[in-house]
C-alpha cells in the first residue's frame, strides 16, 4: 500500500492521539509512506506549538524531533514545483482548501500518477479528506 500523509496524520505517530494506533497500523503495512515536503515545516511548528502548550520538557521534544528526522529520510517527498503548482490551482479551484492543504491534495493526485495501485489517504481534517475523496481517494480515517 503506499500511503499518503498530510500533516495531520503524521503529528499522530509522534503524540498519542485519538486514532493514533490505527494510523500506525496502517502506517505498518505501508510499503511507501508519501507526504509533501511542506510537511516538513508543518510537523515541526506543530511539535513545538505542543511543546509550548502542554509545558512539554525539552528533553521529551528533542526526542520527538529526532524520531521524526529519522523518518522524513525514509519518506517519498513530493516537492512544490511548476507541475505541482498547476494541480494546486485545479484544486483550489474545485475544493475551500488552505494553501497546504491544497499542496497535499496536488502532491496525492500528482504521486498516484506515478503509484496508482492500493493509495491510501490519510488526513484529520474534513475539507481536505473531502477533497480526497472527491478526486477517488481511498481516505482515513
Amino acid at each position: 500500500m503506499i500511503l499518503y500523509l498530510d500533516t495531520s496524520a503524521l503529528v499522530k505517530r509522534y503524540f498519542l492521539e485519538r486514532e493514533s494506533e490505527e494510523l500506525l497500523s496502517k502506517w505498518g503495512q505501508a510499503e511507501v509512506i508519501v507526504t509533501s515536503s511542506v510537511a516538513y515545516a508543518e510537523t515541526v511548528a506543530s511539535f513545538f506549538c505542543k511543546k509550548r502548550e502542554s509545558a512539554l520538557e525539552e528533553e521529551v521534544i528533542q526526542q520527538v524531533v529526532d524520531a521524526f528526522l529519522l523518518d522524513w529520510i525514509s519518506f517519498f517527498r513530493v516537492e512544490v514545483n511548476d507541475e505541482l503548482n498547476e494541480i494546486v490551482l485545479r484544486v483550489v479551484e474545485s475544493y475551500p482548501l488552505r494553501g497546504f492543504d491544497a499542496i497535499h491534495l496536488a502532491s496525492a493526485v500528482l504521486t498516484r500518477r506515478s503509484l496508482p495501485d492500493d493509495f491510501l489517504f490519510a488526513c484529520f481534517d474534513r475539507r481536505l479528506a473531502q477533497g480526497a475523496r472527491e478526486e477517488g481517494f481511498v481516505t482515513f480515517p
